[in-house]
Protein backbone atom coordinates (compact mmCIF):
# COMPACT_ATOMS: atom_id res chain seq x y z
CA UNK A 1 0.00 0.00 0.00
CA UNK A 2 1.76 3.24 -0.68
CA UNK A 3 2.50 5.80 1.70
CA UNK A 4 2.40 3.20 4.61
CA UNK A 5 4.98 3.73 7.22
CA UNK A 6 7.22 0.64 6.99
CA UNK A 7 7.65 -0.84 11.00
CA UNK A 8 10.57 0.10 13.17
CA UNK A 9 13.49 -2.11 12.81
CA UNK A 10 15.38 -3.08 15.20
CA UNK A 11 18.95 -1.00 16.17
CA UNK A 12 21.91 -2.49 15.22
CA UNK A 13 23.80 -4.68 17.17
CA UNK A 14 26.87 -3.51 19.23
CA UNK A 15 30.49 -4.49 18.18
CA UNK A 16 31.77 -7.92 19.63
CA UNK A 17 34.94 -6.94 21.47
CA UNK A 18 35.61 -10.84 21.19
CA UNK A 19 35.57 -10.03 17.48
CA UNK A 20 37.69 -7.26 17.08
CA UNK A 21 40.29 -7.54 19.72
CA UNK A 22 41.37 -3.67 18.61
CA UNK A 23 38.37 -2.40 19.84
CA UNK A 24 40.84 -3.02 23.23
CA UNK A 25 43.66 -1.15 22.05
CA UNK A 26 41.15 2.19 20.53
CA UNK A 27 42.92 4.58 22.64
CA UNK A 28 45.95 4.08 20.59
CA UNK A 29 44.35 4.60 17.49
CA UNK A 30 44.30 7.49 15.48
CA UNK A 31 40.55 8.93 15.43
CA UNK A 32 39.04 12.36 15.59
CA UNK A 33 37.04 11.25 18.79
CA UNK A 34 40.67 10.60 20.20
CA UNK A 35 41.76 13.31 23.09
CA UNK A 36 44.80 13.90 24.91
CA UNK A 37 43.66 11.82 28.17
CA UNK A 38 42.49 8.76 26.33
CA UNK A 39 46.55 8.58 25.06
CA UNK A 40 47.43 9.45 28.66
CA UNK A 41 45.45 7.07 29.89
CA UNK A 42 46.66 4.43 28.07
CA UNK A 43 50.33 5.49 28.36
CA UNK A 44 49.82 5.10 32.27
CA UNK A 45 47.95 1.78 32.16
CA UNK A 46 50.97 0.20 29.79
CA UNK A 47 53.96 1.76 32.33
CA UNK A 48 51.39 0.49 35.46
CA UNK A 49 51.62 -3.09 33.73
CA UNK A 50 55.10 -2.98 33.01
CA UNK A 51 56.03 -1.83 36.86
CA UNK A 52 53.52 -4.18 38.46
CA UNK A 53 55.36 -7.16 36.13
CA UNK A 54 58.70 -6.26 37.20
CA UNK A 55 57.82 -5.44 40.88
CA UNK A 56 55.37 -7.63 42.15
CA UNK A 57 58.05 -10.62 41.51
CA UNK A 58 60.89 -8.98 43.22
CA UNK A 59 58.96 -7.42 46.11
CA UNK A 60 57.53 -11.30 46.61
CA UNK A 61 61.22 -12.65 46.42
CA UNK A 62 62.17 -9.91 48.77
CA UNK A 63 59.13 -10.88 51.50
CA UNK A 64 59.75 -14.28 51.12
CA UNK A 65 63.73 -14.28 51.84
CA UNK A 66 63.33 -11.90 54.66
CA UNK A 67 60.50 -13.71 56.14
CA UNK A 68 62.46 -16.62 55.85
CA UNK A 69 65.71 -15.42 57.80
CA UNK A 70 63.33 -13.63 60.66
CA UNK A 71 61.52 -17.29 61.38
CA UNK A 72 64.67 -19.06 60.84
CA UNK A 73 66.39 -16.82 63.25
CA UNK A 74 63.17 -17.55 65.65
CA UNK A 75 62.82 -21.14 65.39
CA UNK A 76 66.69 -21.40 66.13
CA UNK A 77 66.46 -19.00 69.41
CA UNK A 78 63.29 -21.12 70.48
CA UNK A 79 65.16 -24.22 70.16
CA UNK A 80 68.11 -22.83 72.08
CA UNK A 81 66.10 -21.62 74.85
CA UNK A 82 63.47 -24.14 75.49
CA UNK A 83 63.39 -27.84 76.71
CA UNK A 84 61.44 -30.90 76.29
CA UNK A 85 60.75 -32.10 79.86
CA UNK A 86 58.84 -34.71 81.33
CA UNK A 87 55.23 -34.09 83.17
CA UNK A 88 53.28 -36.06 85.54
CA UNK A 89 49.34 -35.37 85.42
CA UNK A 90 47.87 -33.85 88.52
CA UNK A 91 44.13 -35.24 87.28
CA UNK A 92 42.29 -37.61 84.89
CA UNK A 93 41.76 -36.06 81.46
CA UNK A 94 38.40 -36.24 80.10
CA UNK A 95 37.21 -39.03 78.32
CA UNK A 96 36.25 -38.49 74.99
CA UNK A 97 32.44 -39.21 74.25
CA UNK A 98 33.26 -41.58 71.34
CA UNK A 99 36.09 -44.09 72.89
CA UNK A 100 38.16 -44.98 69.78
CA UNK A 101 36.77 -43.11 67.33
CA UNK A 102 39.21 -40.87 64.88
CA UNK A 103 37.57 -37.84 66.46
CA UNK A 104 39.10 -39.10 69.81
CA UNK A 105 42.51 -39.71 68.52
CA UNK A 106 42.85 -35.99 67.24
CA UNK A 107 41.13 -34.22 70.40
CA UNK A 108 43.51 -33.30 73.26
CA UNK A 109 42.07 -31.60 76.66
CA UNK A 110 43.71 -28.85 78.90
CA UNK A 111 45.31 -30.79 82.39
CA UNK A 112 47.48 -29.75 85.00
CA UNK A 113 50.11 -31.62 85.07
CA UNK A 114 53.81 -31.13 87.31
CA UNK A 115 57.05 -30.97 86.11
CA UNK A 116 60.52 -29.79 87.31
CA UNK A 117 61.45 -26.63 86.33
CA UNK A 118 65.09 -24.92 84.68
CA UNK A 119 66.41 -24.27 88.13
CA UNK A 120 65.60 -28.10 89.51
CA UNK A 121 62.04 -26.78 91.47
CA UNK A 122 58.94 -28.40 91.06
CA UNK A 123 56.38 -26.24 89.04
CA UNK A 124 52.48 -26.78 87.52
CA UNK A 125 51.15 -25.86 84.75
CA UNK A 126 48.75 -26.80 81.75
CA UNK A 127 49.39 -28.69 78.71
CA UNK A 128 47.05 -30.36 75.94
CA UNK A 129 47.11 -34.34 76.27
CA UNK A 130 45.01 -37.33 75.05
CA UNK A 131 41.24 -37.79 76.50
CA UNK A 132 41.31 -40.67 78.58
CA UNK A 133 45.12 -40.50 80.49
CA UNK A 134 45.30 -41.23 84.22
CA UNK A 135 46.58 -39.15 86.90
CA UNK A 136 50.48 -39.90 86.94
CA UNK A 137 51.08 -40.77 83.43
CA UNK A 138 53.41 -39.13 82.11
CA UNK A 139 54.00 -36.58 78.84
CA UNK A 140 55.95 -34.36 77.29
CA UNK A 141 56.39 -30.51 77.45
CA UNK A 142 58.01 -27.88 75.91
CA UNK A 143 59.59 -25.86 78.91
CA UNK A 144 61.00 -22.17 78.07
CA UNK A 145 63.70 -20.31 80.32
CA UNK A 146 60.80 -18.70 82.92
CA UNK A 147 59.96 -22.25 83.40
CA UNK A 148 56.93 -21.81 81.62
CA UNK A 149 55.14 -24.36 79.62
CA UNK A 150 55.23 -23.22 75.56
CA UNK A 151 55.04 -24.19 72.29
CA UNK A 152 57.62 -26.58 70.61
CA UNK A 153 59.77 -24.87 68.47
CA UNK A 154 58.75 -23.09 64.45
CA UNK A 155 59.10 -26.26 62.17
CA UNK A 156 60.52 -26.39 59.22
CA UNK A 157 56.77 -26.87 57.25
CA UNK A 158 55.80 -23.60 59.66
CA UNK A 159 58.85 -21.49 58.62
CA UNK A 160 57.93 -22.59 54.68
CA UNK A 161 54.41 -21.72 54.65
CA UNK A 162 54.85 -18.22 56.63
CA UNK A 163 57.46 -17.52 54.31
CA UNK A 164 55.17 -18.18 51.34
CA UNK A 165 52.37 -16.71 53.33
CA UNK A 166 54.40 -13.37 53.41
CA UNK A 167 55.70 -13.79 49.58
CA UNK A 168 51.99 -14.38 48.60
CA UNK A 169 50.82 -11.40 50.47
CA UNK A 170 53.90 -8.79 48.88
CA UNK A 171 52.90 -10.13 45.34
CA UNK A 172 49.02 -9.21 45.79
CA UNK A 173 50.14 -5.99 47.49
CA UNK A 174 52.05 -4.64 44.53
CA UNK A 175 48.98 -6.11 41.99
CA UNK A 176 46.72 -4.19 44.76
CA UNK A 177 49.09 -0.70 44.38
CA UNK A 178 49.02 -0.94 40.59
CA UNK A 179 45.30 -1.20 40.33
CA UNK A 180 44.43 1.22 42.60
CA UNK A 181 47.17 3.94 40.84
CA UNK A 182 45.01 2.73 37.71
CA UNK A 183 41.69 3.50 39.25
CA UNK A 184 42.67 6.91 40.32
CA UNK A 185 44.36 8.14 37.37
CA UNK A 186 41.21 7.35 35.86
CA UNK A 187 38.91 9.16 37.84
CA UNK A 188 41.16 12.42 37.69
CA UNK A 189 41.58 12.11 34.06
CA UNK A 190 38.13 11.67 33.72
CA UNK A 191 37.17 14.90 35.95
CA UNK A 192 39.55 16.80 33.70
CA UNK A 193 37.21 15.46 30.60
CA UNK A 194 34.23 16.92 32.32
CA UNK A 195 35.50 20.20 33.21
CA UNK A 196 36.58 20.36 29.79
CA UNK A 197 33.06 19.84 28.32
CA UNK A 198 31.70 22.03 31.21
CA UNK A 199 33.86 24.68 29.95
CA UNK A 200 33.31 24.09 26.36
CA UNK A 201 29.92 24.05 26.85
CA UNK A 202 29.75 27.02 28.86
CA UNK A 203 30.85 28.94 25.39
CA UNK A 204 28.65 27.03 22.75
CA UNK A 205 25.22 26.98 25.09
CA UNK A 206 24.43 30.62 24.34
CA UNK A 207 24.74 30.02 20.49
CA UNK A 208 22.05 27.18 21.27
CA UNK A 209 19.90 29.16 23.24
CA UNK A 210 19.84 32.39 21.20
CA UNK A 211 16.28 33.57 19.15
CA UNK A 212 16.57 33.90 15.09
Amino acid sequence: MAGEIPPAQPPPAAPDPGRHPYLLLWRWRRNPLRRRTDLLQAWVALGLLLAVLVSAPAAMFAAGDTAHRHYRGTAEHEADTRDHRPAVLVHDAPRHPEPGSDEAKKTRYPVKVRFSGPGGGTRTGKTDVEPGLPAGSTVLVWVDTAGKITEPPLTAEQIRSRTMGWAIVAFLGVVLAGLAAHGITGLLLRRRNLAGWDAAWAVTAPRWSRFP
